[in-house]
């Protein structure tokens, strides 16, 4: 640890005379990592903050730097938040020259900040952007950092997966996804199923808003107070901070799925999955169908049993631990997630020692999150932290449709778990028993994971996609910062 006085942090690492404009200024690089100078009135840079990096031009030298809207530091244009510019100076002679180019990487180079970058964008996802995202926002803020990067295109469902499970993680100091929520969810399952896993999944990841949820880089940005942007969200990657996450494993039998944002079954899985016909309606289609549902509501039979958290033993009723799901089901529309070579098999805690709690439907809505926001438009679970080795549980049971319907409208602020038919509780971990509607028994719902179709039962949802489990009983446990995000300080 740097023990420092403030003084001696504030005192000069090189001091200097440059031209700055065609005129000769006093020049100040301190120890804290400040650019000081006079030109006009009195200027200074924070280096860490504003700094992308540096470009030996010749004799001069041009720092590549980003500022927010309100600083007077420079002008620049809109970038939704912050602007790109560069200030230029040029040492008086080759001697400074080749100490303030030395203390300037030096710098840099303490920060930690990542140098060599694999981008995975995804041309399909949302409102079909991400390419554009990526020219305009974030490759000028990689270049201008200097950063080496390798970009690839994803071509179909599971492709980041593919290439992140036979990946040489050595030529990278992180993985990149200028995407929604899904191609995350495709690293963090490919690193874990890596021979390698408890290396693979220490690699920091970092997430570009390109989709229609956006709901993990939303989460990180607004912990740090600042506006869901690209511009911001790669400013985070670039500067290298990361922290720690929450991964949960969904298990059925021998298949695992691997969750960083959430699970659904009853309305709000309903409404993800099967407005799907409605995309063409972009993120409207989400309010649309939304309504339908709550015209037509449905209830669904089933039970869930958790863990609770310290504090939220009064939810539900005592029960004891009734073993690991083993399904045998199968059917030509599940993906095979099966896990036969080495990779992570989950947690290890003992849940038979654990006490229990359950609480039996019908229900309309079953809701774990692990990160506070669902989209970007949607405070989800307001209590959620990243990294407390808990999952936030949200059940709704009876309620009538005018409630139901302030209800959804009060997920913008997170104002809906305050409503008195909803039980907001944290769990360590968590046991879904699916039934059938009550309206029709013939016809069973859908389990949506991270916006990814995990299960469907009999009669229901007719799209396409492939699910990965069973219509069946699954389990849930949480491994406490397991992965690791880049994030704002």
């Amino acid at each position: 640890m740097d023990q420092r006085s403030d003084s001696e942090n504030l005192s000069p690492f090189i001091s200097d005379r440059v031209l700055v404009n065609g005129k000769v200024v006093p020049l100040t690089f301190t120890r804290d990592g400040k650019l000081r100078w006079n030109h006009n009135d009195r200027r200074c840079l924070n280096v860490e903050k504003e700094a992308l990096g540096f470009t030996f031009e010749g004799s001069r030298i041009r720092v590549n730097v980003v500022v927010e809207k309100r600083d007077r530091i420079l002008c620049f244009a809109n970038m939704g938040g912050i602007g790109r510019q560069s200030f230029v100076f040029e040492p008086l002679s080759e001697e400074s020259l080749i100490l303030w180019s030395q203390k300037l990487r030096d710098y840099i180079d303490s920060l930690g900040r990542p140098k060599r970058l694999l981008i995975f964008v995804n041309p399909f996802g949302g409102k079909k952007c991400a390419t554009k995202i990526f020219v305009e926002d974030v490759r000028p803020c990689l270049e201008d950092a200097d950063i080496q990067f390798t970009v690839i295109e994803t071509k179909h469902q599971l492709h980041a997966k593919e290439v992140v499970k036979t990946l040489d993680l050595s030529k990278y100091d992180g993985i990149v996804c200028v995407s929604g929520d899904g191609i995350l969810v495709e690293v963090i399952n490919g690193l874990l199923e890596r021979e390698d896993w408890s290396d693979a999944i220490k690699m920091p990841i970092g997430m570009v808003p390109a989709g229609t949820g956006n709901g993990m880089v939303k989460s990180l940005l607004d912990s740090a107070g600042e506006i869901c942007s690209p511009s911001n969200a790669i400013l985070a990657v670039i500067r290298g901070h990361t922290r720690s996450l929450d991964v949960a494993t969904i298990s059925q039998g021998k298949t695992r799925f691997f969750s960083v944002l959430m699970l659904a079954w009853g309305l709000i899985a309903d409404i993800d999955i099967e407005s799907e016909k409605y995309r063409w309606m972009g993120s409207a289609r989400i309010d649309f169908y939304a309504l339908q549902r709550i015209t037509y509501l449905r209830h669904y039979n089933g039970r869930v049993s958790f863990v609770p958290a310290p504090g939220f033993e009064e939810y539900g009723e005592q029960t004891s631990y009734s073993g690991e799901p083993s399904c045998e089901t199968s059917t030509s529309q599940q993906v095979s997630l099966n896990i036969q070579q080495p990779g992570y098999l989950g947690s290890d805690v003992k849940l038979e020692n654990m006490h229990w709690r359950t609480i039996s439907g019908p229900f309309v809505s079953i809701w774990l999150h692990n990160v506070p926001w669902g989209s970007e438009d949607v405070l989800a679970a307001p209590n959620a932290m990243f990294s407390d080795g808990y999952l936030d549980l949200i059940i709704v049971k009876d309620i009538p449709k005018l409630s139901l319907l302030s209800l959804l409208s009060k997920m913008n602020d997170g104002s809906h778990v305050h409503c008195p038919h909803v039980m907001y509780l944290k769990v360590k971990a968590f046991v879904l028993e699916p039934g059938a509607r009550i309206d029709d028994p013939m016809k069973e719902g859908i389990i949506d994971s991270d916006g990814e179709l995990l299960a469907r039962g009999n009669v229901t949802y007719k799209g396409n996609v492939k699910c990965y489990m069973a219509y069946d009983k699954l389990q849930i446990t949480v491994d406490q910062g397991l992965a690791t995000l880049f994030a704002p300080v």
